[in-house]
């Protein structure tokens, strides 16, 4: 039994070096216009929250890894320039692109009006489906109706679109959130909430170490699609513009959907296209 399990985690060393070894040879073979100026002259620092697997997480050696980690290696690549990824909180990330602790932000962010007062956006690079996830025992019909009720609390991450999508969406409901998001998740596992507001690979990866102790409420559909993409301080066009170029080139080829594959464990939904 060790033995296999050995095999296998070799097997999944093999596909993500071969993913990374695909993005970073379109990043490399693709003509780049000018790297923008970096706040550290020969670094790109980059804020994230490394605890959501696969997208982004500490490994077993402590290491950077996921989805993310594998576009950003390959854009430092590309860069010519050494990668510093800073991990904190979730709800400090803005504050902290803001404050310009760093070049960028890669977590995934929704570019909604109101964040876009403060920071700028690049292209998508990451696709998401929002979903409500429940309790296997839970016995509520699903729908938004039943669920919108004042005996409902709903969970969430702390400052992220899922949050707002709570209080949108279930009105009625008691909206609980959290700046970590595994504490979201125990809330409805050990019972003191009913349900959370999540994306559907984080509940596979939590259902993974738990026993598949939650369910995603069958909906006839996601609550919601959306895409995330790297923010940047407010106004500064021409790293948008690079890091927009840079997400392009890696669509077109095809290894934007190999690192999908092998991080994410699926195909990737289809992209926004580049013009």
């Amino acid at each position: 039994m060790r033995r296999k399990r050995i095999m296998a985690f070799s097997g999944v060393l093999v596909v993500l070096a071969a993913a990374i070894a695909a993005v970073a040879s379109t990043a490399t073979a693709t003509p780049s216009a000018t790297a923008p100026k970096l706040n550290k002259a020969g670094t790109l620092t980059v804020g994230m929250t490394l605890q959501f697997k696969p997208q982004m997480y500490l490994n077993a050696a402590g290491k950077p890894a996921g989805y993310d980690v594998i576009l950003l290696k390959a854009l430092a690549k590309q860069m010519g320039v050494k990668l510093d990824i800073k991990n904190l909180d979730f709800n400090g990330l803005i504050p902290g692109l803001v404050a310009k602790k760093f070049d960028m932000v890669s977590v995934g962010l929704s570019a909604t009006p109101e964040r876009r007062k403060s920071i700028s956006f690049s292209r998508p690079y990451v696709p998401y489906a929002q979903i409500l996830a429940a309790a296997k025992s839970d016995t509520t019909p699903a729908t938004i109706e039943a669920w919108n009720s004042s005996g409902k609390t709903i969970t969430s991450l702390q400052g992220s679109t899922a949050e707002a999508l709570v209080k949108k969406t279930f009105p009625n409901a008691t909206s609980s959130s959290f700046p970590d998001q595994n504490a979201a998740f125990l809330e409805v596992s050990t019972g003191r909430a009913n349900g959370i507001v999540v994306e559907n690979y984080l509940l596979a990866q939590f259902n993974k170490s738990n026993n598949n102790a939650l369910k995603e409420v069958p909906f006839p559909k996601p609550l919601h699609v959306e895409y995330g993409s790297y923010a940047v301080q407010k106004g500064n066009l021409s790293l948008v513009q690079y890091l927009s170029k840079y997400i392009c080139s890696i669509q077109k080829s095809g290894a934007m959907g190999k690192a999908y594959q092998a991080t994410i464990g699926a195909p990737l939904p289809q992209m926004p296209p580049c013009k």
